[in-house]
């Protein structure tokens, strides 16, 4: 049986780490995950707040941990992308 061929979206990983779990104000509100972006972003727009709610293998809800160590992936469609210009 073939398989089909796995299409590869432009993409950039970058290494980041877990700096604080802010816990909701409001029981409506979810816990955020603040990520510090290592390298690779400006130092006024490293830090990114997502919601503190990931799925492991096994299909299970997990949170992070402070100080975890992780990899923010940008995928983007390549119909949402140029080619970059040489300078």
């Amino acid at each position: 049986m073939l398989m089909p061929e796995k299409t590869v979206n432009p993409s950039v990983t970058l290494p980041g780490k877990v700096e604080k779990i802010i816990k909701p104000l409001d029981r409506t509100d979810t816990e955020k995950a603040q990520i510090n972006i290592e390298e690779g972003a400006d130092p006024l727009y490293k830090e990114i707040r997502i919601e503190n709610t990931l799925t492991s293998a096994e299909g299970e809800a997990v949170s992070l941990k402070k100080g975890a160590k992780v990899l923010v992936t940008v995928d983007a469609d390549p119909s949402a992308t140029i080619p970059k210009r040489e300078t």
